[in-house]
């Protein structure tokens, strides 16, 4: 199989239609994309990459980010960590606030903002320099020394997450924040500021298609048995309200952040990552679904 001629026709398919949806304008800072940009890599467990379009252009790749910071709070502390935070799908928007007051302030799962909220505050309670300990850990993993928070992000995402702050504020009043909270929504912002491309993105996340292992150092970041329940958290829970919907076109587990990016893993093949800012009206990326939804068609590589 082609895969490089395959990325290059289905690419060129996807941007000659149309182009709908917003970019994520409630953020300042993200408002300021140029919305037509569009870019794919892909990197496989034996290191070979293939790209296509805007793959070296760096994003902000906003709640993507939350698998790293979980992989990072499940490698800590184990099975214990699913006492303060659940594994099922939301079936609510990514910011909403209606299912902690019935189910006790314990989030549905930690990839919607409040159980990300509550991994940053395990990791609070865990290291003595979080945010430290976290970019350190984001950098193994991609094997990129450069990769940081972006500070004018972290502070645009400040300037107007009333919504986050009630959330963390809400999760404080069920006890299921343990540390201060300035500290903990800090470390929320800064995680979901951090930029990449395309080619950063798809090399981070191959520790998951290969079974924890970093490919270059060969270290373990996560045991093959967490590193599959954090593919099936991507599974079922990655897209929000949407979730069902990129299984049955996509079939792979993946990740999507409101910067227009989508990152998804076939186990023991490639991690791909897509970029094109214009978000559907669930919050993920209108190009990177329908181009993930034709890759693996055509290659027949999703899980199922």
């Amino acid at each position: 199989m082609d895969c490089q001629k395959i990325i290059d026709r289905v690419y060129a398919e996807v941007k000659a239609g149309e182009n709908l949806g917003q970019v994520a304008a409630y953020i300042p800072e993200l408002s300021k994309i140029d919305p037509d940009r569009f870019g794919i890599c892909l990197t496989s467990i034996d290191g070979r990459q293939y790209r296509a379009g805007d793959a070296e252009e760096p994003f902000s790749i906003q709640s993507i980010a939350k698998v790293l910071s979980l992989s990072l709070a499940f490698a800590c502390i184990g099975e214990p960590i699913w006492k303060r935070v659940d594994v099922e799908p939301s079936g609510t928007a990514f910011n909403s606030l209606l299912q902690l007051e019935s189910e006790n302030g314990i989030p549905r799962n930690p990839l919607i903002n409040a159980g990300a909220i509550v991994v940053c505050d395990i990791l609070c309670g865990y290291f003595r320099e979080p945010k430290k300990e976290l970019i350190n850990f984001i950098r193994r993993a991609a094997n990129q020394p450069d990769i940081d928070y972006a500070a004018d992000i972290a502070a645009s995402e400040k300037s107007t997450g009333y919504r986050n702050f009630a959330l963390i504020n809400y999760l404080k009043s069920f006890g299921n924040i343990h540390n201060d909270i300035d500290q903990v929504i800090d470390l929320y912002f800064n995680l979901c500021s951090i930029k990449m491309n395309c080619v950063e993105l798809s090399h981070t996340f191959l520790f998951l298609a290969n079974n924890g292992v970093q490919l270059e150092s060969g270290e373990t970041l996560l045991d093959s048995s967490r590193t599959k329940r954090i593919n099936a958290i991507m599974q079922t829970c990655g897209f929000y309200d949407e979730a069902g919907e990129f299984a049955y076109r996509v079939g792979l587990p993946g990740k999507s952040g409101v910067g227009g990016g989508i990152t998804a893993i076939l186990p023991n093949e490639y991690a791909i990552a897509v970029w094109s800012p214009r978000l559907n009206k669930k919050g993920n990326s209108y190009r990177g679904m329908k181009f993930l939804e034709r890759f693996t068609t055509e290659t027949e590589s999703s899980i199922f």
